[in-house]
């Protein structure tokens, strides 16, 4: 059974995964990383496209103003119908507890993850405190 994009969100909303807060865009809301999760209008036969609102110092995260990533579970060839935002959102929590640094899309952030650990993250809490207010 496939459910609906409004049935997923009530689901996650409900029940994220343990370390995540799954909700609707609150602007007044600070001091966190912001992720904007946006659902074409042929989900779930296709993927959802994720990015960071806030930036972020992260091998796999482009530290723009799109915060672009690349998830293997949203590649159009490994996305199923069956998959579900839940899955998509364990999946981003994965990467960013798990760098990829060899898959990076932010070269001088993995460099530094993978040479200098102590130096990647001073740099990661200095952006965090200037973004992630």
């Amino acid at each position: 059974m496939v459910l609906t994009a409004s049935q997923e969100l009530a689901e996650v909303t409900t029940n994220p995964p343990e370390g995540i807060h799954v909700s609707l865009v609150d602007e007044s809301n600070g001091g966190k990383f912001k992720l904007l999760l946006v659902l074409p209008t042929d989900y779930p036969f296709k993927p959802p496209k994720i990015s960071f609102k806030t930036r972020i110092w992260h091998p796999n995260v482009t530290f723009d103003e799109h915060g672009s990533m690349c998830i293997g579970i949203l590649k159009s060839e490994a996305w199923k119908p069956s998959s579900k935002i839940l899955s998509v959102l364990a999946a981003t929590q994965q990467l960013l507890v798990e760098p990829v640094p060899d898959d990076a899309v932010e070269a001088s952030a993995a460099e530094k993850f993978k040479n200098d650990r102590p130096a990647f993250n001073k740099e990661a809490r200095e952006y965090t405190k200037k973004y992630a207010k």
